[in-house]
C-alpha cells in the first residue's frame, strides 16, 4: 500500500495556551509522548497526532513545546513543515512567547497559517482574534483566518476543521520526484526491528529497500510506516517512520538527515542573504536552524544583508534553502536564504563588498544559475545540481563537466599564443604539454583541452602542436644534409661523431623524428622515412632464410647499422627470426 495526499501542520504559541488540548480535541489522540509531559501538563518535546477531516483529507499535526526553554525543540518541529496553527488563549492574549514563536515562523518564511483562539469559554475571544490577526498580518503569513475554540467542550472544533480544510487546500503541491532530504526528529530502537527514525518528508518519496545516505555512509530502508501503519511507499508531504538497516540508534541524533545519494552537497561554509536588514548588529556567533538541525555558526557580515556563515559541522544544504539564525543571548531570530554552498575565498581587498553585490543581485532560479556557472567557469554537472542549481540551457556539456557559455571560444583564442610562446622558449619541442596548457587556462582536467584546440593546432602525443610547424632553420639545414646523404645510400646512417659535427644532439634529433623527417631505428641510428620499404625490397632479392651477414651485404651498410635495423624490422613484423638465428620475410 502507498500513502499520499497527507498534509502536515505544526502548532505554535505560548505555553499554557492549550495547544496540546486543542490537538487532542481535533484528532482524538494524545500528542504528548512522555509520562512527565502528561503529568505536568507541559509539552517538553515534539508531539505527533493525526486525523481524517470530514472531506477525507488526512492531516498530521506536529505539536511543539510552548515554553521558552524548549524553543530549540520547537524549531526542530516547525522547520520542515509547510503550514502553522498559531494558538493564542482568549484569557491571556498575545504574549512574549507567542511573539517569539511567530517571529520564528516569519523568519522561516511560512506563508500558510491558521489562527486558533482557545479558552473561548473563559473570556471574550473577539479582542484577541482582532489583535492577533493584526499582528500576523505584518508577517510573511499575511491575512490569517481565525477561529475561536473551547477545546474541552468541543465548541468551535468543527469550524476549526473546516478552516483547516480551506488552508490545506491552498498549500503548494510537493514534488514527489524531488530528491529525499528527511530531517530526523526522533531515533529509537524497537525490539526485533532495529533502528527507527521519524521525520516530516517535505518532498520526494521513500519506499522499502531504498538506499539513502546518512552522513558519509549508505543505509538501507527496511520498512516504511506512516501514521502508525506499514506502507510500501510514502510520497510527500508525509509524516514517516523508517526502519533502517546498517546503522545503530546510538549513531543517530536529531538533526541528522537521510538523503538521496548524490543529490546534496554537505558544506560547512555558506553565503546567505538575510530576509530583511537586521535592526541591531549581527552577533559574531549564532545557532543555525534548518529542518530539525541546529548547528553553531560563526557570522561574518559581508555588506548589507549578505552574510557568510562558517558552520561548526557540515550540513546538506542547497541554494534556495531558507535557514534561521538564532541569537540565544538576545532572543532574536533572523531568516536567511542560502545563495551559495561552495562560496569563493575572499582574499583580495574589497572582495567581501564585491561578493555582497553578487549575492544581492542573484536569485536562485535560472538567471542565478547562469551567473553562478559564469563565475565558476567549469564545474562537474553532478556537483552543480547537488548545490541546488538548475542547469542553464546554454551551458556547454563535455562528459561530466559543465562549461559556461562562451568560455570555450574565449579559451580557444588564448591557445595559439600559449603554443607560440612555448615554442619560442623551447624551439626543439613541437608544442607545450597538454597538462601545461590545462594549467595555464585554469581547466580542471586534461580531457577538456581538446575542446579549445583549433586548426592549425592539434593534440599529438600529449602535446598541443602546430600541425606543420617545421624545425628551427639551423636544425632544418643539418637534417636536410643528412637526408641528402641518405638519398644516395639509404642505410648509411651517420655515426655519433658526424651527428655532433652537424650539431644534431638528442633534442634536435628527437624534434626531427617528431616532425617526421627522420626515423629512429635505435639510439644513435637515424635513417630517412621509407627505410622500412627499402629494407624489405633489398631483402626480397636474397634467398630465404638469410643470415644477418647476407642482409648487411644486401643493404650495403656496417654491422653498427645492420644489427639494430634487423631487430627493428623484427619488432615491426617485417622479418621473422628463426630458431637457428636466420631470418625470413613475413
Amino acid at each position: 500500500m502507498d500513502v499520499n495526499g497527507m498534509d502536515v501542520i505544526a502548532t505554535a504559541g505560548h505555553v499554557d495556551h492549550g495547544k496540546s488540548t486543542l490537538v487532542r480535541a481535533l484528532t482524538g489522540m494524545e500528542p504528548d509522548r512522555w509520562e512527565e509531559e502528561r503529568r505536568r501538563g507541559l509539552t517538553i518535546d515534539l508531539g505527533f497526532a493525526w486525523t481524517t477531516l470530514p472531506s477525507g483529507r488526512v492531516v498530521a499535526v506536529v505539536d511543539v513545546p510552548g515554553h521558552e526553554r524548549f524553543v530549540g525543540n520547537m524549531l526542530a518541529g516547525v522547520g520542515p513543515v509547510p503550514a502553522a496553527l498559531v494558538v493564542v488563549a482568549a484569557d491571556d492574549g498575545w504574549s512574549t512567547q507567542t511573539a517569539e514563536h511567530v517571529a520564528v515562523l516569519d523568519a522561516l518564511g511560512v506563508r500558510h497559517a491558521l489562527l486558533a483562539v482557545t479558552k473561548a469559554d473563559l473570556a471574550d475571544p473577539a479582542p484577541v482574534l482582532a489583535d492577533a490577526t493584526e499582528r500576523l498580518a505584518a508577517t510573511t503569513m499575511g491575512a490569517v483566518p481565525g477561529v475561536a475554540v473551547s477545546a474541552p467542550a468541543g465548541r468551535g472544533v468543527p469550524e476549526l476543521a473546516a478552516a483547516l480544510e480551506t488552508l490545506l487546500a491552498g498549500l503548494p503541491a510537493p514534488d514527489p520526484a524531488a530528491p529525499v532530504r528527511l530531517w530526523i526528529d526522533r531515533a529509537f530502537p524497537i525490539r526485533g526491528a532495529g533502528t527507527v527514525v521519524t521525520g516530516t518528508l517535505p518532498a520526494g518519496s521513500v519506499a522499502a529497500d531504498d538506499r539513502l545516505l546518512l552522513g558519509g555512509r549508505e543505509v538501507g530502508v527496511r520498512g516504511v510506516q506512516s501514521l502508525g501503519r506499514p506502507v510500501d511507499r510514502a510520497d510527500a508531504t508525509a509524516r514517516v517512520a523508517l526502519n533502517l538497516r546498517g546503522v545503530a540508534v546510538e549513531d543517530l541524533a536529531r538533526g541528522d538527515a537521510l538523503l538521496t545519494p548524490g543529490a546534496f552537497r554537505s558544506t560547512a561554509e555558506v553565503d546567505v542573504v538575510l530576509a530583511r536588514e537586521p535592526e541591531d548588529r549581527l552577533p559574531a556567533e549564532a545557532v543555525l536552524h534548518v529542518g530539525s538541525a541546529a548547528v553553531p555558526v560563526r557570522v561574518r557580515p559581508l555588506e548589507g544583508t549578505a552574510v557568510r556563515l562558517r558552520l561548526a559541522g557540515p550540513l546538506p544544504l542547497r541554494v534556495g534553502d531558507r535557514v534561521l539564525l538564532r541569537d540565544p543571548g538576545a532572543r532574536r531570530v533572523l531568516g536567511a536564504d542560502v545563495r551559495d554552498v561552495a562560496p569563493p575565498e575572499l582574499r583580495r581587498r574589497g572582495a567581501a563588498r564585491q561578493r555582497a553585490a553578487e549575492l544581492d543581485g542573484q536569485d536562485t532560479g535560472p538567471a542565478g544559475a547562469a551567473a553562478d556557472l559564469a563565475r565558476r567557469r567549469v564545474v562537474r554537472a553532478d556537483d552543480f545540481t547537488a548545490m541546488g542549481w538548475p542547469v542553464p540551457g546554454d551551458a556547454v556539456r563535455a562528459g561530466p563537466w559543465l562549461l559556461a557559455p562562451g568560455l570555450v571560444e574565449a579559451l580557444a583564442r588564448r591557445v595559439p599564443g600559449l603554443v607560440a610562446a612555448h615554442r619560442q622558449a623551447h624551439p626543439l619541442e613541437p608544442g607545450p604539454p597538454v597538462a601545461l596548457v590545462r594549467r595555464e587556462l585554469g581547466l580542471p582536467a586534461d580531457d577538456l583541452v581538446g575542446l579549445v584546440v583549433r586548426t592549425p593546432l592539434a593534440m599529438r602525443e600529449g602535446r598541443v602542436v602546430v600541425a606543420a610547424a617545421g624545425l628551427p632553420p639551423a636544425v632544418q639545414r643539418a637534417v636536410d644534409a643528412v637526408r641528402a646523404r641518405l638519398a644516395g645510400n639509404p642505410f648509411a646512417a651517420p655515426d655519433a661523431e658526424e651527428l655532433r659535427a652537424a650539431r644534431l644532439g638528442p633534442r634536435e634529433l628527437a624534434a626531427a623524428v617528431r616532425d617526421g623527417q627522420l626515423v629512429r631505428v635505435a639510439d644513435g641510428v637515424y635513417l630517412a622515412p621509407g627505410v622500412e620499404e627499402q629494407a624489405r625490397a633489398r631483402l626480397a632479392a636474397v634467398p630465404a632464410p638469410f643470415t644477418l651477414s647476407q642482409a648487411r651485404s644486401a643493404w650495403g651498410t656496417s654491422r653498427r647499422v645492420a644489427v639494430p635495423l634487423m631487430e627493428w624490422l623484427d619488432a615491426r613484423g617485417v622479418t621473422e627470426k628463426l630458431p637457428d638465428a636466420t631470418r625470413r620475410l613475413r
